[in-house]
């Protein structure tokens, strides 16, 4: 394979586009696109189509042997210097945070079988140090974690078919700051929110917008500075969770639920125990489960007036203990609510959705 070269223009072997190269960091090249964005991609990756243009500068060397010595080094020298003095440029908008995530399908006509990129987008005038995380029955793990400069995108991994289930329980969290220059300070956020994977075989998720210049499914991690469901920790909330070991009917804590909505809209609970609690330290499955059903119940008491209500609570698949639970509770204590697997298409098998009588 061909040496590349700061100023060659390439194409992308296994993704749609290509432009210059602007930088080269090890294995890793930086390709300005037509849309003046720097879109980081492996070496390996790249296809020269048009090398870098010699630096005018080079006829002026007279004699043969200086020729072959400079002819490789002063373009290198050039570029570097050029980038090292490169300002970053700002815009005003840009001085307020916009983080998003974007999912990007190799083959959109193939949804079903195809790999998808997903891709990091900062539109603001920040650095941002960051990781990206999921979750699993174990814990959190790093997907991956760098520092993204201001206005660019970056590529964090490549995600195939099955591994798309591993994204149902997303993290993100950042610090963001200027170099070299004063700057207003942002507070660091955390960002955990629970992603659909069905969306990624909806044809009408992947849509046209201001990043890319194929269609993609973009998710709002920050907008205007606001994280978008910031992580809370409520003290009070997790002090009784680890010392209440028989909880009454009469618990002051609140059900989970969203804000009041107008009548006939569907109200989502989500019954994952990591949802209800901050932390679950010394509590058997048993007594989870039975806080679980708590606020189960807890819900359908703050709802039993309004009739004609439809309430998802969201259960997971799991080993089905919670969603039997919810079951026996709905043919004893509730026989007048009516109950039916949630829609397959917005929750997987893993919801219930109740109507009030």
């Amino acid at each position: 394979m061909a040496t590349l070269n700061i100023g060659d223009k390439v194409r992308f072997l296994n993704a749609v586009g290509g432009g210059i190269v602007r930088k080269i960091d090890r294995d890793m090249a930086y390709v300005e696109e037509e849309d003046g964005f720097e879109t980081p991609v492996l070496v390996r990756e790249c296809v020269v189509v048009e090398p870098a243009k010699p630096q005018k500068k080079q006829p002026e060397v007279k004699t043969t042997f200086t020729a072959t010595t400079f002819s490789k080094d002063i373009p290198q020298r050039a570029e570097i210097k050029t980038t090292s003095i490169e300002p970053i440029e700002e815009t005003p908008e840009g001085e307020q945070l916009n983080i998003a995530l974007a999912f990007i399908p190799h083959e959109p006509k193939h949804l079903n079988t195809t790999a998808y990129d997903i891709c990091l987008v900062n539109d603001s005038n920040y650095y941002l140090y960051f990781t990206f995380t999921s979750r699993d029955d174990e814990g959190w793990r790093t997907r991956h974690a760098a520092v993204i400069e201001p206005n660019t995108q970056m590529e964090l991994e490549e995600l195939q078919q099955q591994d798309v289930n591993t994204l149902q329980r997303i993290g993100f969290q950042y610090i963001a700051f200027k170099q070299g220059k004063h700057f207003t300070s942002k507070n660091p956020g955390a960002i955990e929110m629970r992603f659909d994977p069905v969306r990624l075989y909806k044809l009408h998720s992947f849509r046209d917008n201001i990043y890319y210049d194929e269609p993609a499914l973009i998710i709002d991690l920050v907008k205007n500075d606001i994280p978008i469901r910031p992580v809370v920790v409520n003290t009070d909330d997790l002090a009784r969770a680890m010392s209440e070991k028989n909880r009454s009917e009469h618990s002051n804590r609140p059900p989970v639920s969203k804000p009041k909505q107008q009548l006939q809209e569907i109200i989502e609970i989500d019954l994952h125990i990591n949802a209800l609690l901050d932390s679950t330290a010394g509590m058997s499955n048993g007594e989870m489960l039975e806080y679980q059903l708590d606020t189960f119940r807890k819900v359908l008491a703050e709802h039993k007036h309004n009739k004609g209500q439809r309430i998802v609570f969201i259960h997971g698949k799991g080993e089905g203990t919670l969603r039997r639970a919810i079951l026996d509770e709905l043919r004893t204590r509730y026989k007048e609510y009516s109950s039916q697997d949630a829609s397959f298409r917005e929750y997987g098998f893993g919801a219930t959705m109740v109507t009030i009588k």
